[in-house]
């Protein structure tokens, strides 16, 4: 009966957890409303210092996912970037990459 009990308990616990990293990319679409400040304009470039900002619809999630959290624990240097990722929750991170992998007008 032990046995039982606790095979349900994994399943649950892994059906809640695939369920929560894959992001909804319904609710993305809201959150990464400020990532269209920069990156939903075709050919932007940065002022200061200068670069060209990096397209992101497309992006596999599993990559702007890793690039948010980089950059939500300092592993990444960016200030706009940190300022963004340091106030996004793992839910709202996997919603947002849900999104932005199926937008492909953010460039």
């Amino acid at each position: 009966m032990k046995s039982a009990r606790w095979a349900v308990a994994l399943t649950a616990a892994l059906v809640c957890s695939s369920a929560f990293a894959e992001g909804n990319a319904e609710a993305g679409k809201i959150k990464a409303y400020t990532c269209y400040g920069c990156h939903g304009i075709l050919n932007y470039n940065n002022a200061y210092p200068t670069y060209h900002v990096p397209k992101l619809g497309g992006q596999h999630p599993e990559y702007i996912i890793a690039a948010l959290q980089a950059y939500k624990k300092g592993e990444r240097k960016h200030p706009t970037m940190t300022a963004q990722a340091s106030s996004l929750s793992d839910q709202d991170i996997a919603d947002i990459a849900a999104y932005i992998s199926k937008a492909p007008e953010l460039k």
